[in-house]
């Protein structure tokens, strides 16, 4: 979607690995229900791309209309392929009409995407900030995860071998980490993060 200028409003970043292509939406009042019907839509078609590693929505609370979707490439030709595509373009026009802006798209690697406010022009927070907050939201996962997969190991001897139990509890924390845990917090501290 272009601005009046011409802008495409898409922030670019340098060459990188394991990107996150971030898109936020203002959905117009009493739009919700076919921008539902749209994005199973768009998501289903982002799954059939090349490098395509997994979406992760954050609807909006009830008296708000923004959502934000995050969906996660191999690396950021990948990403570029999708936001360039033709399926992307002609879904986008379907739905105009029931956004009250245009859309605002990033592309992000790692973990700067937790860290960066979406279409903001503003610097990325400190670097200790950072470590704090991924520190503290690591640290007690790393104490209650492995004792939920405890008897899991117990009952399956051969998942609670050396080098297998660790890789399922890493990625469950990963897991928890990106979808559940770090846009909510980064989101809860965000006016002292971000200052």
């Amino acid at each position: 979607m272009m601005d009046q200028e011409g802008n495409s409003g898409v922030q670019e970043y340098p060459e990188r690995k394991d990107v996150t292509f971030h898109v936020k939406h203002c959905v117009r009042p009493g739009a919700s229900a076919r921008y539902e019907a749209w994005l199973r839509e768009i998501i289903k078609a982002a799954s059939d791309f090349p490098g395509h590693q997994g979406v992760h929505i954050l609807r909006p609370q009830e008296s708000e209309s923004n959502y934000e979707i995050a969906v996660r490439f191999s690396s950021e030709e990948d990403a570029r392929r999708w936001r360039d595509s033709t399926q992307r373009k002609d879904l986008m026009a379907s739905i105009e009409k029931d956004l009250q802006e245009r859309e605002v798209i990033e592309i992000h690697s790692g973990i700067d995407f937790w860290f960066t406010p979406l279409g903001s022009t503003a610097k990325q927070p400190s670097r200790w900030k950072q470590w704090l907050i991924t520190t503290a939201v690591i640290w007690p996962l790393t104490m209650i995860v492995p004792a939920l997969w405890g008897p899991v190991f117990d009952i399956l001897p051969i998942l609670g071998t050396w080098g297998v139990s660790h890789g399922l509890v890493a990625a469950s924390i990963v897991a928890l980490v990106v979808y559940l845990v770090m846009p909510r917090v980064v989101r809860l501290v965000s006016s002292w993060l971000f200052r």
